[in-house]
């Protein structure tokens, strides 16, 4: 089951909730302002309904707070040093939104741009279809590339995201979501006894910025203090 409603307003048009609810009762909640997935309810062992995602109530909440919870993160998520980069001869200068760097995409990424929603149902489970068209020139970024983030909830439970970009123009891309997890519920305690395992052959650990790492194996992380800190450490299990 899915439904749409009325979440509030900003400059662009309304915004609208959308509420995904498969047959085993887990719920995700996401609205068209940034693409942001509100809330993530699914069932524990013993079947009592959990929220696993941060986020706030209303509306309002997101534009007055910048932790972008939940949100789709784009043109480029993470940071691009001294906010320019160089493409094919040609140096591109950005909004500089964090220190020298530009972060998650400028000033108005797309966390706070007003996307299309489409709702579908289909033999994959019932989700809602985001696009956006993001115009030559927007954050300094060349070409006029259309997104296109799909959310699709299943019947085993899945929350998928698939993420699709055109461009007429060459121009980087690195879209994500920005959704911050607490598998013992918001609001229930830390994060600090979860363990985190990157099905992935290389990943690059948050060192400091005078050094860089590459792991080659399939690693479970304790997610631990420093985790939180940009030149902290962390700590690989065996």
């Amino acid at each position: 089951m899915i439904k749409k409603q009325a979440f509030g307003t900003v400059p662009e048009g309304r915004v609208d909730l959308y509420t995904m609810t498969n047959s085993r009762g887990m719920e995700v909640r996401a609205m068209n302002y940034g693409g942001i997935i509100v809330s993530l309810r699914v069932p524990d062992k013993k079947g009592v309904l959990a929220d696993v995602v941060l986020g706030f109530d209303t509306l309002d909440a997101y534009l007055n707070n910048k932790p972008y919870f939940g949100a789709i993160i784009g043109r480029y998520a993470n940071r691009i040093a001294n906010g320019k980069f160089t493409l094919n001869g040609a140096e591109y200068r950005l909004a500089r939104n964090n220190g020298m760097n530009s972060l998650h995409g400028g000033l108005k990424g797309f966390d706070k741009v007003l996307w299309r929603g489409e709702q579908f149902e289909n033999n994959q489970g019932i989700g809602v279809v985001f696009t956006y068209t993001s115009k030559n020139g927007e954050e300094g970024y060349p070409g006029n590339l259309k997104a296109k983030v799909t959310y699709t909830l299943t019947d085993q439970s899945e929350l998928q995201i698939e993420y699709q970009a055109t461009t007429d123009e060459a121009t980087p891309v690195n879209l994500t979501n920005h959704s911050y997890f607490n598998l013992v519920s918001e609001g229930n305690g830390d994060i600090l006894k979860h363990n985190l395992i990157l099905n992935a052959d290389r990943f690059m650990g948050p060192l400091s910025t005078s050094q860089s790492q590459l792991r080659s194996e399939r690693a479970s992380t304790r997610i631990t203090n420093n985790w939180r800190s940009r030149t902290g450490t962390i700590t690989t299990l065996s």
